[in-house]
């Protein structure tokens, strides 16, 4: 279920979606690199800025999912995504995937902007969805044996142990954002988990 053996044009051809996400994460990435003030500013309009969206600038709440503030942040998350991501987009079909992950995404910002009240607090990664598409995993383990194997709940707890772990050990972690992906995803699982798109 989790382990990747595909090559790169099998991986784009049966995961078109997780391929796009991973896509737009490394593109942003690549080209925020760049230098000039014009990219810096438009970098700085998309970030999660609390004072942003108390101000009526609702894209914060989405466009950090796709953002990331260095290469070992995109790498584990990329990788994060690579390796778990592509059993659920197979599991629920394209549009729900995209709906499941979103949503997760965007339930960790506003969770964010909601309990952090600090205004100047600015955050970006794809944590948050991450944490939410091991939140529909957990429901699955706890609710839905019929739909994953004993291995690979066991899997699944063990990532989230270490997860959980990682999140309160590290600094610069939105602990918010993986806390309420993880609760958004296990909450929103049965609404995704329905009958493939």
């Amino acid at each position: 279920m989790f382990t990747r053996s595909e090559d790169f044009r099998t991986f784009i051809r049966l995961y078109p979606v997780v391929t796009v996400i991973v896509s737009i994460q490394v593109i942003l990435w690549l080209l925020f690199l760049i230098p000039v003030p014009t990219i810096t500013y438009f970098f700085a309009s998309l970030v999660g800025y609390n004072a942003g969206v108390a101000n009526g600038e609702w894209w914060r709440l989405i466009t950090p999912i796709f953002l990331h503030a260095n290469f070992a942040h995109i790498l584990f998350n990329s990788v994060s995504i690579i390796l778990f991501a592509p059993a659920l987009e197979r599991m629920l079909g394209k549009a729900r995937f995209i709906a499941a992950y979103l949503a997760t995404g965007i339930a960790a910002n506003l969770a964010t902007y909601f309990i952090i009240e600090d205004l100047t607090y600015t955050h970006v990664g794809a944590s948050g969805a991450i944490f939410g598409i091991f939140g529909i995993y957990l429901y699955l383990v706890v609710f839905r044996k019929d739909m994953i194997d004993s291995s690979n709940s066991q899997l699944i707890i063990t990532i989230l142990v270490i997860g959980a772990v990682m999140t309160f050990v590290n600094t610069n972690i939105n602990i918010i954002a993986h806390i309420f992906g993880l609760v958004a995803g296990a909450l929103l699982a049965p609404l995704f988990l329905t009958r493939k798109a």
